[in-house]
């Protein structure tokens, strides 16, 4: 069995939040400051997880000072109302779009169960609510205090999704990534795009790349998966691979008006282009109930639809 906790030194601990019960998808990160810091709760599922995991490194109910998501989405902020249950003295730090679906997570709930389905409990479980007075809105930038001088600086990050914030710890270094990156793969060294829809936004994503380059960072701390110390190099990879995947789409829609088959299309020409990543089969079906195929495609389509219906309309 994978470790769930991984040392990456200046007080930085990799938690492997087990999303759906697999390894090496999901991660949170605490930072044992002086004022000690969790970024990303994971899933509901994976509440016991994260909270046995913060008890192994010595943080008990009380010493939690920050949880922070750097977005809403299930497999990140999932949990975010079971670890602020569980960790009473800490404030809850949300990009100002997402915070009301914390204090009310009814229709982003709602809106999962019909995406997912039957797999909805068994990988991600319910968001529950977290009272409007633990939280922290951030809008286009802010602070986070980790005590000691230290701070997280957090930025909008969107294209990914419009609640979407990153992070550059002051004084490690490190760039908490989100998804704005894409979706990291330590074994194949992959960074592959996550274009789910509604919010997806090509020009978006571009600049959040770009801001995360200028950050100067000296590592990237990815919530899917894991730490990197190629900084420039997986930056440029992440923004390559997304242009070959929307060129993907794009042609895909030129062959077939039938979304299902360009999906197949698409998933097919991936196999060619990426042989390493899908020769392991499990692998390949984690990342798929992580980030799909066809959830990328339905992504990047959406974006093409708005873009191409804008380019045709009368200004």
């Amino acid at each position: 069995m994978a470790q769930i906790i991984e040392d990456l030194g200046n007080d930085v601990f990799h938690i492997d939040t087990r999303m759906g019960g697999y390894t090496g998808i999901t991660s949170g990160y605490l930072i044992r400051s002086s004022r000690p810091c969790l970024i990303e709760t994971g899933a509901a599922r994976s509440a016991g997880v994260v909270t046995a995991a913060l008890a192994e490194l010595g943080i008990g109910p009380e010493d939690l000072a920050t949880i922070v998501v750097t977005h809403i989405h299930l497999d990140h902020a999932g949990g975010v109302g079971d670890i602020a249950e569980a960790f009473p003295q800490a404030q809850v730090v949300v990009q100002e779009k997402g915070a009301r679906h914390l204090v009310d997570p009814s229709r982003l709930v709602a809106s999962a169960h019909r995406v997912f389905g039957d797999d909805m409990d068994r990988l991600f479980g319910d968001l529950r609510p977290v009272p409007s007075e633990r939280l922290v809105s951030i809008g286009e930038s802010g602070s986070i205090d980790l005590g000691d001088g230290r701070r997280l600086e957090a930025f909008h990050n969107p294209g990914h999704a419009s609640h979407h914030v990153g992070l550059l710890d002051t004084d490690s270094g490190d760039l908490y990534t989100g998804d704005a990156a894409g979706v990291y793969v330590p074994e194949t060294a992959d960074v592959r795009p996550s274009t789910p829809p509604p919010d997806f936004d090509l020009n978006l994503t571009l600049s959040s790349l770009a801001r995360m380059r200028d950050a100067g960072a000296d590592r990237l701390l990815f919530s899917h998966f894991g730490p990197v110390t190629e900084v420039a190099d997986t930056l440029d990879r992440s923004r390559e691979e997304l242009l070959i995947w929307v060129d993907m789409v794009r042609a895909a829609r030129a062959t077939t008006p039938d979304l299902d088959h360009a999906i197949a299309m698409v998933r097919e020409r991936d196999r060619e282009i990426n042989a390493a990543f899908h020769a392991d089969p499990e692998r390949e079906l984690k990342f798929e109930e992580l980030s799909s195929v066809a959830a990328n495609v339905h992504g990047i389509s959406r974006w093409l639809d708005l873009t191409e219906s804008d380019e045709t309309s009368p200004h």
